[in-house]
């Protein structure tokens, strides 16, 4: 393969993996470590990617943890994973899935760790966030965006 095609070749590099930000609550302690019902989970996430520069973007991974017991908060952790990648000579078409999905894909076992390991460092047993199918939201986004034209 001669260089021009090597610098037209499709490329995918991860720059940098890292927490951008993290908060933990834990606002009806120490009274909630008495309680002996299990919290109930809720686990919300979000996906944003922008670009930085000429083929480099940010992907940042959301978790917002909920646990409550009864009608109060045992904890609530907000974790912001963040990853920047170079994508070079990749298809319009082809870098919007990459951002949704593939990027995420990359981020998740990350903001795993770091929601089980703040959740435990709160005082809690370690939560483990399930495995997410990023593709399949981002076709249900996709279609849901395709229809919302014809809506209006």
């Amino acid at each position: 393969m001669s260089e021009q095609e090597q610098a037209a070749a499709p490329g995918f590099n991860i720059e940098k993996i890292y927490l951008k930000d993290l908060s933990v609550e834990v606002p009806n302690a120490p009274q909630i470590f008495l309680e002996q019902t299990p919290p109930q989970i809720d686990v919300q996430l979000r996906n944003q990617s922008e670009a930085v520069d000429a083929g480099i973007y940010q992907t940042t991974l959301t978790a917002v943890v909920n646990a409550k017991i009864g009608d109060k908060t045992a904890f609530l952790v907000e974790a912001h994973q963040s990853g920047i990648f170079r994508v070079q000579n990749l298809p319009q078409e082809a870098l919007e899935p990459m951002l949704a999905v593939g990027c995420p894909n990359i981020l998740f076992p990350y903001l795993r760790e770091t929601v089980s390991d703040a959740a435990a460092r709160a005082g809690f047993p370690a939560l483990y966030l399930q495995p997410v199918n990023f593709e399949a939201i981002y076709q249900q986004q996709r279609a849901q965006a395709q229809a919302q034209p014809q809506a209006d």
